[in-house]
């Protein structure tokens, strides 16, 4: 028996997002994983996975990834001539925060650097891009998003994470897609170099952090974001660009 989306064949999702591919997949361990293998084969830009549940999603850190049914769990390919990996996530951010606005009629949502979705302070979604390189080339990115939608939330994470099912309560995935996908794709025919002036502004509108006091990845005030995605921290009269790190608050 074919695959559904939400009712939608598995068959028609390429061409209703205008992708090249998309494999739909009722279980898998990641679909970053899926991207990685797909890649290696041959498959183009733009080449789409999704999974009704992932048993080995993963966030940043090697972090596990709580994956049930019911959520938004996508892997997309991407090659790039060159690539920023931090910057591809925040502008992936970017066009998963407009969708979800989109749906909700109002901008509601923010982004935190580097790869959170925020919906009412609690995390929606989460962005992790992988690349694979031939010596300084890169050669593909994996990009990963994860957001909760229909899911439900395990009780330890209640406080922490939220799915939009609970802001819209008869949202299905298959609409978020609709916008997503494309968005996406768009997002990348742009190249992954660094933010456009645009883009910043966008994302300084959205930002979570700006004006908190933070303890790490360096202590000191977030001010936004530099042209590559990195932190901006001002430190007490310097400002210091931070690429990666876990974020914690002072």
């Amino acid at each position: 028996m074919a695959l559904t989306l939400d009712g939608v064949p598995s068959a028609e999702l390429a061409g209703r997002w205008r992708v090249p591919r998309c494999d739909l997949h009722l279980r898998i361990g990641s679909t970053l994983d899926a991207i990685h293998a797909l890649a290696a084969q041959g498959a183009p830009a733009g080449t789409t996975v999704i999974a009704e549940e992932q048993t080995a999603g993963r966030g940043r850190d090697g972090r596990t990834w709580h994956s049930p049914a019911g959520g938004v769990w996508l892997g997309m390919l991407l090659r790039p001539a060159r690539t920023v990996l931090t910057a591809v996530a925040i502008r992936a951010g970017l066009a998963l925060a407009d969708a979800v606005d989109a749906l909700l009629g109002r901008a509601e949502t923010r982004l935190k650097w580097p790869n959170d979705v925020l919906l009412g302070d609690r995390k929606l979604a989460g962005i992790l891009c992988e690349g694979r390189w031939q010596g300084n080339t890169p050669q593909w990115l994996a990009l990963g998003v994860g957001v909760n939608v229909r899911n439900a939330i395990p009780a330890a994470a209640a406080r922490r994470a939220v799915a939009l099912a609970e802001w819209l309560p008869a949202v299905r995935r298959v609409d978020l897609l609709d916008r997503l996908v494309p968005a996406l794709t768009q997002a990348a025919a742009g190249g992954a170099a660094g933010l456009s002036t645009v883009e910043r502004a966008a994302f300084a509108t959205r930002d979570w952090l700006r004006g908190r006091e933070l303890r790490a990845p360096a202590p000191g005030r977030a001010e936004g974001v530099r042209a590559d995605g990195a932190l901006l921290v001002d430190s007490g009269g310097t400002t210091v660009a931070v690429r990666e790190g876990h974020v914690e608050l002072a």
